[in-house]
């Protein structure tokens, strides 16, 4: 046989291996006719992806099935999220960027102009065109007869819902007549905005189209109330339970339920490519099993899932380690992308005068927060790898500063101990303060008791602020009944995770950080008031919880990125010196467990709902698996 040439086989060696014409769940459709070419399949424009070594991954060959653990059939919904398919969506710096928008343009936030691809098409085959999103707004969300439990908050600025255009047949305009710096992040979210739904397939189920006849024997045949009942079951995307529904997703759900284990076959139409022009999803299938949460970590370290997040935390790392090399799996350890593992919640709106007083008075708080030893509790529950912080945005967010972390986060016994003196809260018998009552400073921390680490934390708290001479004491009632008493002021403090986006960017509205929501656990009685302009609640009687309210206000309406961020780090810069709430340590990990033979799995990531959507925002589209 005739040698080749050296440069010939190094070429040869080198290259990627060949990827089947047509991915092998589709072929014999395709062979058969029952499906089109994947060319005709394709926008016109299709968005490409780059996957190469400057990126940290690699072109993948297309087929494989991924395995997946879920505790319930709502967990479907995490099948939205980790696809991550948007009209627009973050990149992993998070930037925005279009995805299944071929391009908008943002006219000073007020007037957005969206741009569909052309050729685009559902997972049915059918057009996605403008009357999608003119079905979305005029039949279903402006409806008078589908006005069932409000429409989003994001399409609301200064009040007023959107003027809604269609332009052309590819494209689209919402105009407002004040900035709405909430739309596009919410087109971009974890749970996006629905602005669009699959008209040919659901028109059938409205009246406005329907055959009213029809329509009334499949009212009768779902077993539902009305119509207006039916279309909203057939057009639940989020939770994607009917397969019956087409869908832009990477992903199309075949399994109708209920049932114990879910089946996601590659959508032929999707809008993806990667560099060398072969569409994505490099995985042909995804399977949800259905298993009890409690046993997942079990099942997962005896390797029964390809890729696993959810349902693991920090203490089943080592159990996991062991199983690696038995099971064919690697375990990396991702960032959590709360504000805190845990934080504590003094109720500034708590009923009892005496505590409210004093939670109230920034030395108390800030005394609080001196007297724990962060250093200690990271030692003891994280193995050390966590970073002791105040409750804020993390390194992974643009806009995260050292000091932000580390205010009134040091174990400085001595300057709390002299804050407490400095209010006048003086000692009674064995040490333990008093209030100027002589009420003992018995401080009861209230917990649903979900959480062991919540329980964990508290124990070395409780012996750290024993000697600032206050007493903690644990109670702990169920999620709805603690809801209940937190926003009735009968709890007077409480611990929960931190802030659930510990990653904004300024574009993020700053809300978490804000007096405007009555489920806040800090300021439950002044969010109310916020929330619904006075009519409940208690008017804001802190001048710097005040200014925070402008300052969102003003977020409201800011033009550009710079007067956004400015407002931004005002309001960081009030909670780190206010310490509206007090965390403990941020950074912590949590396992991701891996197939050896899936690729394109970052090392590293952060874990988080929004921004990154989980594995969303690393493009689990590119994700594949090898025949090994």
């Amino acid at each position: 046989m005739r040698a080749l040439p050296v440069l010939s086989l190094l070429l040869a060696l080198l290259a990627p291996p060949a990827l089947a014409e047509e991915a092998p769940l589709l072929a014999a459709k395709v062979s058969s006719g029952a499906l089109p070419p994947e060319a005709q399949r394709l926008p016109d424009e299709p968005r490409k992806v780059v996957v190469d070594a400057e990126t940290g991954r690699e072109p993948g060959k297309r087929g494989g099935t991924l395995r997946m653990l879920m505790a319930e059939q709502n967990d479907l919904r995490m099948m939205t999220v980790y696809g991550y398919a948007r009209l627009v969506g973050f990149n992993r710096k998070l930037e925005l960027e279009p995805d299944i928008l071929a391009g908008y343009e943002n006219e000073g936030n007020k007037v957005f102009t969206l741009h569909i691809r052309p050729g685009h098409r559902w997972s049915d085959g059918s057009p996605f065109t403008a009357e999608d999103f003119r079905y979305q707004w005029e039949d279903v969300i402006v409806s008078p007869e589908m006005a069932r439990g409000g429409i989003d908050p994001a399409l609301y600025a200064g009040g007023e819902l959107p003027k809604f255009e269609v332009v052309d047949p590819l494209t689209v305009r919402y105009t407002w007549a004040t900035p709405n710096p909430m739309f596009l992040t919410a087109l971009a979210g974890a749970r996006p905005l629905d602005v669009y739904s699959a008209s040919a397939y659901l028109k059938k189920f409205h009246a406005k189209y329907a055959d009213a006849q029809a329509l009334d024997a499949m009212v009768k045949a779902e077993k539902v109330k009305d119509w207006q009942s039916l279309q909203i079951r057939k057009a639940r995307s989020y939770r994607p339970e009917n397969p019956d529904l087409p869908t832009l997703q990477p992903w199309m759900n075949t399994t109708r339920p209920p049932s114990e284990r879910f089946v996601f076959d590659r959508n032929p139409y999707y809008h993806k490519v990667d560099q060398n022009g072969v569409q994505l999803p490099y995985l042909d299938r995804v399977v949800l099993s259905i298993a009890e949460g409690s046993i997942i970590p079990a099942k997962v370290g005896s390797g029964e899932a390809d890729l696993q997040e959810r349902y693991l935390r920090f203490s089943d790392y080592t159990f996991l380690k062991e199983g690696e090399k038995r099971n064919g799996y690697s375990v990396k350890l991702w960032t959590v992308g709360k504000g805190s593992a845990v934080a504590l919640y003094p109720n500034l709106n708590s009923v009892d005068p005496d505590w409210r007083a004093v939670f109230r008075d920034v030395r108390f708080r800030r005394a609080l927060s001196l007297g724990i030893d962060r250093s200690e509790i990271n030692e003891a529950l994280f193995s050390g790898l966590a970073q002791v912080s105040a409750n804020t945005v993390i390194p992974g967010s643009p806009l995260w500063r050292e000091e932000l972390a580390t205010a009134y986060a040091g174990f400085d016994l001595d300057q709390a101990n002299a804050l407490l003196d400095e209010i006048g809260l003086k000692r009674g018998p064995g040490g333990l303060r008093q209030f100027p009552s002589g009420k003992p400073m018995n401080l009861i921390v209230e917990t649903t008791g979900e959480s062991t680490m919540e329980t964990d934390v508290l124990e070395l708290v409780r012996d750290s602020w024993s000697k600032l001479g206050v007493k903690l004491l644990t109670r702990t009632s169920q999620r709805d009944i603690f809801r209940s008493r937190i926003g009735a002021g009968e709890i007077i403090m409480s611990v929960w995770a931190g802030v659930d986006n510990g990653a904004p960017t300024p574009d993020w509205n700053p809300k978490e950080f804000v007096p405007a929501d009555p489920y806040n656990l800090q300021w439950p009685a002044w969010g109310n008031y916020v929330f619904t302009q006075g009519k409940a609640g208690e008017k804001i009687e802190d001048p710097k919880a005040a200014r925070l309210v402008e300052l969102q206000a003003e977020w409201m309406l800011a033009a550009d990125e710079d007067a956004k961020r400015r407002i931004w780090d005002e309001i960081l810069d009030i909670q780190a010196d206010q310490v509206f709430s007090i965390g403990i340590v941020t950074a912590t990990l949590v396992p991701v467990v891996v197939s050896n033979r899936l690729h394109n799995v970052p090392d590293e990531g952060i874990s988080s709902f929004e921004p990154y959507a989980y594995f969303g925002v690393y493009e689990m589209d590119a994700f594949w698996m090898d025949g090994k």
